[in-house]
Parts: structure tokens; C-alpha cells; sequence
């Protein structure tokens, strides 16, 4: 592999760490509420960026991912937490699928960073590319962690959404 796509990796998996290491403290009481002027809650966030590498994945090389199709339903970009049911997987659930998340996308793509595929509406055309994107993705969802925390921290008569 080249080096350019092992620091790639890297990069990955310490962004990731970094989303996980913020949630040290939160409980999944804590996951599920939803505070004034947010949309989401923390656990709708995690499913949202464990989904999101795999959409933009699948959207340039137009193959089906490891995701489950409920997951769109669930996480995908205008769902909310009212959108959650039974089958849902839990804050828990979440964090053991991010853990590993890069260790199965560098398994699985690895090899095939640099291949070429038609481009995506954003000019995507190779899953290098799409990864490097995640990577900001990642970062505005864990800013939005740090400040549905803040807003928690600051009200404590935030209520859980269900």
C-alpha cells in the first residue's frame, strides 16, 4: 500500500478515535436526547457517520455496501430520532460498529483506492477521494457531538427524545 494511503488510514482512525474518545461520558440516556435548536441527538450522529462512508463509497463505485438498507431510514441525511424503531441499533451498538468501521473499509478497499469510477455529482471518482471527504464529514458531526454536550452539560432539564 502506499504510504499516501496508509497515512490515509491513519488519518481515519485517529479522527475516529477522537468522535469515540468524546463519548467516554456520555450514557446512552445521555445519547438519545435531543436539546433545543438541534435536530438530532448523539446517537442519531453515530449512525449518521457510520452510514455516510459507506453512501459516498457506494456512490462512486455503484456496488452494494455492508449496510443495511434500514440504516438510510434511520441515519440518512433528513431522518431524525422519530424515524428510530425497535431494530435500531443502540448507542452501544453504534460505537462497536465505528471501532471497527476503518479496519473493514481498508479490508474491503484498500486495494482499490486509486481505481478510477464515473464521478459522483461532487466530482468524486475514486474512493480515495471519498475518504478524504468523510474525513470533513466526520469532523462537522463531531463538533456538533461537542455541542449537543455543551447544551446538555448547561441544561439538565434537557429531556430524552422518546
Amino acid at each position: 500500500m502506499k504510504q499516501r494511503h496508509e497515512v490515509l488510514f491513519e488519518q481515519l482512525e485517529t479522527y475516529r478515535r477522537l468522535v469515540l474518545s468524546v463519548l467516554e461520558d456520555v450514557s446512552e440516556e445521555k445519547a438519545e436526547v435531543i436539546p433545543k435548536g438541534f435536530n438530532n441527538n448523539i446517537r442519531w450522529n453515530l449512525g449518521h457517520l457510520y452510514l455516510d462512508q459507506y453512501l459516498w463509497i457506494q456512490a462512486v463505485t455503484k456496488e452494494r455496501t455492508v449496510v443495511p438498507n434500514e440504516f438510510n431510514q434511520w441515519f440518512g441525511f433528513g431522518t431524525s430520532p422519530k424515524d428510530f424503531t425497535n431494530r435500531t441499533p443502540s448507542f452501544a451498538e453504534l460505537k462497536n460498529l465505528l471501532e471497527k468501521q476503518h479496519h473493514d473499509i481498508k479490508n474491503e478497499y484498500g486495494h482499490r483506492l486509486e481505481e478510477e469510477f464515473s464521478p459522483t455529482e461532487m466530482g468524486m471518482h475514486t474512493i480515495e477521494q471519498v475518504l478524504i471527504r468523510t474525513i470533513f464529514h466526520e469532523g462537522m458531526h463531531l463538533q456538533t457531538i461537542l455541542d449537543i454536550k455543551k447544551v446538555m452539560a448547561e441544561n439538565t432539564e434537557a429531556k430524552p427524545a422518546r
